[in-house]
């Protein structure tokens, strides 16, 4: 991987709470060493929102906002849906 997706992947698991440590840190391992740099761009963007509001979108306790909303954090939604129904 390159630098900038290292970057990423490293701020992916080390969030600052467990929880999105675990949900980011497996997504980014999985999505970053093929995503184009319009969705590396596009995720570098999401994880600037805040783990509380990100955690509320992605497990469905909050509507995600119309400006956030993306196919970035789709695929984590989905990515983190099957995730659970696989458990």
């Amino acid at each position: 991987m390159d630098e900038l997706r290292r970057k990423l992947l490293f701020r992916s698991e080390h969030r600052g709470t467990k929880e999105m440590d675990l949900i980011l840190g497996t997504f980014a391992r999985e999505f970053l060493p093929t995503a184009a740099d319009a969705e590396v761009a596009a995720y570098q963007e999401l994880l600037q929102e805040n783990d509380p509001d990100l955690y509320n979108w992605i497990s469905l306790r909050e509507p995600v906002p119309a400006e956030n909303n993306n196919s970035i954090l789709k695929k984590l939604i989905g990515y983190q849906v099957a995730g659970v129904a696989k458990t």
